[in-house]
């Protein structure tokens, strides 16, 4: 049986009662090509297809797939739930990625789930233009993904400075969804308490580099009650600056937990320059760029989770001196997949990596290796 065969298989256990078993086969030709050109240039992705039809025709169906054929997201979303390696509740990261195709802007508002590093893509939404998501485009995405999979399964959600407003911070009091976001510095805040307005800068304006500071009383922020807490270190230009962020709760170890936000950083890297390189796309509808990032997300999550079994059952990543791992749970998955794939003496990998993606976070076997 083919490996693209054995993954349609898999892929119908998770899949089969919402789609067709055509467009399951497609899914299974296209993600294991994206595992061996690492490219979503349609031309290497059909010379990568295994498939006895030639190039052409191969070409010619991944255009068909894209510009006619539905795939829908909540779908994809709810079977990256399905995979992820631990229980809620989870640590929500929201952030923006965007690039060029010619003149056109692909903007992508994504919503993650933290894990060791690097977090899982869950959910998006592509805007137009370039700019920044708006407070009701936040809201709706968020609200996609209570529909999904319930307000219980949110622990925290963390955002960088762009994601503020009052709406958007009123949407998460309302909805009692704690938060870590990052505001500037040179903001205006009132202290809740005499009702003076001060500038955020003067209140850690004492504050030493490389310290932190947690204030116990609340302020009014956006027109919305919360907490503040400062990290002063030196920036680029060998300035002293401030990371501040604002939380729903009275939280000392705010600064802490908001370091989770920077794995979406990780993840993107990992759908461009250290993964699919989904930038080199010359799609520009934007229906077709979701379609697209849907199937890269779902290859994405089977490597993260290829590595972190790997790394916990069979030979675990090795930590370097400055205490972070020499290389990440996507990065050592990927490695594991192209190798089953590339080389016909390793049939026995990619049983193995078609076994971790058949389970799930209830159902994983630990004597798999």
């Amino acid at each position: 049986m083919s490996k693209s065969n054995q993954l349609t298989r898999v892929l119908q256990l998770h899949l089969g009662k919402s789609m067709n078993l055509a467009r399951i086969r497609f899914l299974s030709l296209m993600i294991l090509a994206l595992y061996k050109v690492q490219s979503v240039n349609f031309e290497k992705l059909a010379t990568a297809f295994d498939s006895k039809a030639k190039r052409e025709s191969s070409l010619r169906r991944i255009q068909r797939f894209i510009s006619q054929y539905a795939l829908p997201l909540d779908l994809v979303a709810r079977l990256i739930f399905t995979l992820l390696p631990h229980r809620p509740p989870y640590s929500l990261l929201l952030d923006r990625t965007n690039w060029k195709s010619g003149s056109t802007e692909i903007n992508i508002l994504m919503l993650s789930i933290a894990y060791q590093g690097v977090s899982f893509p869950i959910l998006f939404s592509l805007l137009p233009g370039k700019g920044s998501s708006s407070s009701e485009q936040r809201i709706l995405l968020l609200e996609r993904y209570i529909q999904l999979f319930g307000k219980q399964t949110i622990l925290y959600l963390m955002a960088d400075r762009e994601f503020t407003g009052e709406s958007w911070l009123s949407f998460l009091h309302v909805e009692n969804i704690k938060y870590f976001i990052r505001i500037k510095d040179k903001s205006v805040t009132i202290n809740s308490r005499n009702g003076k307005r001060i500038h955020i800068r003067g209140i850690f304006n004492r504050l030493a580099v490389n310290h932190v500071q947690f204030i116990p009383e609340s302020f009014i922020i956006h027109g919305n009650e919360c907490y503040l807490s400062a990290l002063c270190f030196i920036n680029d230009k060998g300035q002293k600056d401030l990371l501040v962020i604002i939380s729903l709760e009275n939280n000392h170890n705010s600064l802490e937990l908001y370091r989770d936000r920077w794995q979406i950083e990780t993840m993107f890297r990992g759908f461009k320059s250290s993964g699919f390189n989904i930038e080199a796309t010359h799609l520009r509808d934007i229906h077709r760029v979701e379609k697209l990032l849907a199937i890269v997300m779902i290859a994405f999550t089977w490597a993260y989770i290829t590595g972190v079994y790997r790394s916990e059952h069979q030979k675990e990543i090795k930590i370097m001196k400055h205490g972070r791992r020499a290389k990440s749970f996507f990065k050592y998955g990927l490695e594991f997949i192209v190798q089953a794939l590339m080389n016909p003496n390793k049939s026995k990998l990619f049983w193995i990596a078609l076994k971790i993606l058949s389970c799930t976070k209830n159902t994983f076997a630990t004597n798999i290796f």
